[in-house]
C-alpha cells in the first residue's frame, strides 16, 4: 500500500508540474498578451511579466507594440501630366490597440503593405511630376492619412510615410537636364548684365574724374601694364602717348634751335671740269692704229711713214684709264657717239714717193 501511494504522489506531482509549465506563459516588456478561452476573447489583456493560462482552454497570443519599418515595393505609375514613374517608400506603424490587432484583421502586417502600396499609386496619378520632385512634404502627409484611414480599425497607428526615390525614364532626365541648364544660363546671363551696368556706371564715374587730371589717366595706363606685364607668357603692344611726344618735342625745340643757327661756310674753289682737256688733246694727237703700222712696215719697210693729216669729225672719247689719271673729279659722261676709226694709209702715195 504504501508503495502505491508514493506512485500515486509522485504521478500527481508531475502531472501538476507539467500542467504549470503548460499554464505559466512570460509577455515581455515591449508585448501585450490577448487571450482567448474557448476562442472568445477575453477582456483583460495580459500585460508584460509571468501569467497563467488554462492549457487546452485559454490561448495566449502575443503582439509586439514596437514600431514596425516597412519598406513600400517601388510602384509604376503615370502622374496627372503623363509622365511614367516609378516611386518607393517606407511606412512606419505602431499596434495601439492589441486586440483589435488581433480580431479585426487577420494579418495587420500584410495589410498595412497592401494599403500603403495602393494609396502610393493613388497618390501617383493625382499628382504631377513637379510636385513628386519638389513637394514631397505634402504628398508625404496624403499618403499617411491615405493609409491611416482604414488602419485605425485594425488597431494600427501609422506613425510616418515617406517617399523614398523616383524614377525617372532617360529621356525624361535629359529634357530636364537640358531645362535646368537653361535656367542656370537664363539666371547667369541676367546677373552679368546686371553687373555690366553697375560696371558702367562706375566706369562713367571714373571717367568723369579722370577728365579732370589727366595725369589719373596716364597712372591708370600704367598700372594695367603692370597688371598685364606679371604674367610673362604674353606680348604686350604699349600705346604711346601723344601727349609725352608732345612734350618731348616742346623740351627739344630750344636745343633744335641753337643747333639749326646759321655758320659760315669757307668757300672752295670752283674747279672747271676737265672733261674738255683730254678730248682736246686727243684730238690734237694724231691716231696712231697698231692695225695700220703692221701692214704698212711689213711691205714698206724702207719706205717713209707719212704724217696722216687729222680728219675733221667729232672727238672720241678717252679710255677709262685716262679719264681717271686725269680727271679727279667724276663728271656725268657726254651722250654716246659712234668712234671714229683712223682710215689705213693706201700703197699708192707711198710707192710714187
Amino acid at each position: 500500500m504504501v508503495q502505491e501511494l508514493v506512485i500515486a504522489i509522485v504521478a500527481a506531482v508531475a502531472a501538476c508540474a507539467l500542467y504549470t509549465a503548460a499554464a505559466a506563459k512570460v509577455v515581455k516588456q515591449y508585448e501585450r498578451g490577448v487571450v482567448l478561452r474557448l476562442g472568445r476573447l477575453r477582456n483583460d489583456v495580459r500585460g508584460p511579466g509571468f501569467t497563467m493560462v488554462l492549457p487546452g482552454i485559454e490561448r495566449l497570443r502575443k503582439v509586439n507594440m514596437q514600431i514596425v519599418t516597412m519598406p513600400v515595393p517601388a510602384q509604376d505609375g503615370i502622374t496627372r501630366d503623363n509622365v511614367t514613374v516609378r516611386v518607393d517608400a517606407v511606412i512606419y506603424f505602431k499596434v495601439v490597440d492589441a486586440a483589435s490587432a488581433v480580431i479585426q484583421v487577420e494579418d495587420y502586417r500584410f495589410a498595412v503593405s497592401q494599403m500603403a502600396q495602393t494609396s502610393l499609386r493613388s497618390i501617383i496619378g493625382k499628382s504631377d511630376l513637379d510636385d513628386l520632385l519638389s513637394n514631397r512634404e505634402k504628398l508625404n502627409q496624403g499618403l499617411e492619412l491615405m493609409i491611416d484611414s482604414p488602419a485605425v480599425g485594425w488597431g494600427v497607428q501609422i506613425d510616418r510615410v515617406e517617399i523614398k526615390d523616383v524614377s525617372l525614364p532617360e529621356t525624361m532626365k535629359r529634357s530636364m537636364a537640358r531645362q535646368a541648364e537653361a535656367d542656370r544660363e537664363r539666371r547667369a546671363r541676367v546677373i552679368n548684365a546686371d553687373a555690366e551696368l553697375q560696371a558702367s556706371k562706375k566706369l562713367a564715374e571714373a571717367a568723369k574724374e579722370m577728365s579732370s587730371q589727366p595725369a589719373a589717366l596716364q597712372l591708370r595706363l600704367l598700372q594695367t601694364v603692370v597688371a598685364v606685364a606679371a604674367e610673362k607668357n604674353s606680348t604686350l603692344v604699349l600705346p604711346f602717348p601723344v601727349e609725352l611726344l608732345r612734350f618731348l618735342e616742346r623740351a627739344q625745340q630750344p636745343g633744335q634751335q641753337q643747333q639749326l643757327a646759321p655758320q659760315p661756310v669757307p668757300q672752295e674753289p670752283v674747279q672747271q671740269p676737265a672733261r674738255q682737256q683730254p678730248v682736246q688733246q686727243q684730238a690734237a694727237e694724231p691716231p696712231q692704229p697698231v692695225r695700220a703700222q703692221q701692214p704698212a712696215q711689213q711691205l714698206h719697210a724702207q719706205a717713209p711713214r707719212p704724217t696722216p693729216r687729222p680728219r675733221p669729225g667729232p672727238a672720241r672719247r678717252p679710255a677709262p684709264s685716262q679719264q681717271t689719271a686725269e680727271a679727279p673729279a667724276p663728271m656725268p659722261a657726254p651722250p654716246a657717239a659712234a668712234p671714229v676709226r683712223p682710215s689705213r694709209p693706201s700703197a699708192k702715195p707711198l710707192a710714187k714717193h
